[in-house]
């Protein structure tokens, strides 16, 4: 049997085991994907221990919170998607080495623009946090055609070496990209993205209403639970909220074709999802 399994912490509240199995049963793939809760300390034991799980054949991983960085730096063999990022949310377990990618960016994209029926295209857009989850976003919505993107965040220097990184490909696609602190940020935009953790810890939306107009798109990258303050809060203020759930399949929906060269049914998968979760 082919191995699959997601890698983080806290890793108790992951879908993912749930949307793979149901790709490959609506795709005819024969596999087992599985949570994997990885110390702090300790994921690239964890990565090794994975690969020699006797009980079958790994062949890849996702990878969560807080461990993409680690990720990428443990790939011999990097997407140029995820070298720009530099941050990997999947592996794979090739001949000739790990394989990192990252499906982050083209999920969010395709959830917002397939799902949500918004396009980015000549969109304002605020990117709130520096860390693994907007590193994997970013390029890909400069790609889809966003005006204008800020990218905000607690420590103002993660954010300028973040778009610093970025700034080549913002000028191709005549994208204006800024950085700026939490409690600067000027104006409203047509999409909000939240890729902080503070959904994750229970903690306050770390920026003012005034980000928001009515009818703006505003996207926690949590899904459950962890996503409700934020919803709330944009429901609250006039904006359309939206949970992480759809870039979850979204993107491992990438992951899936990465591993297994077929192209599962997202959309179906996502409704599905949407209710069983309710």
């Amino acid at each position: 049997m082919d191995l699959y399994c997601v890698m983080g912490n806290p890793i108790e509240h992951s879908r993912s085991p749930w949307i793979h199995a149901r790709f490959a049963e609506l795709t005819g793939q024969a596999l087992r994907y599985e949570r994997r809760l990885v110390p702090m300390d300790g994921f690239d034991a964890a990565v090794s221990a994975f690969r020699a799980d006797t009980s079958g054949t790994a062949r890849g991983c996702n990878i969560t919170v807080p461990f993409k960085f680690d990720s990428a730096r443990l790939a011999q063999h990097v997407t140029p998607r995820a070298t720009l990022a530099q941050a990997v949310n999947v592996l794979s377990f090739r001949k000739d080495g790990m394989h990192g990618d990252n499906t982050d960016g083209i999920g969010l994209v395709n959830d917002i623009q397939r799902n949500a029926d918004v396009a980015l295209a000549g969109c304002d857009v605020l990117l709130i946090g520096a860390g693994g989850g907007s590193a994997g976003v970013l390029g890909p919505i400069l790609e889809a055609g966003a005006r204008r993107v800020v990218v905000a965040n607690r420590t103002l220097a993660k954010a300028i070496v973040l778009v610093q990184r970025h700034a080549v490909l913002a000028l191709q696609h005549h994208a204006s990209l800024e950085a700026q602190a939490l409690h600067t940020i000027g104006g409203a935009f047509d999409v909000v993205v939240n890729a902080t953790a503070s959904s994750l810890a229970g903690g306050e939306v770390p920026v003012a209403a005034s980000v928001l107009k009515r009818g703006t798109l505003a996207v926690d990258m949590m899904y459950g639970p962890s996503a409700a303050g934020f919803m709330a809060w944009a429901r609250a203020h006039g904006a359309v909220p939206r949970d992480g759930l759809g870039m979850l399949v979204e993107q491992a929906a990438e992951a899936f074709e990465i591993w297994r060269g077929v192209r599962p049914p997202a959309a179906q998968v996502l409704a599905e999802l949407r209710a069983l979760v309710g």
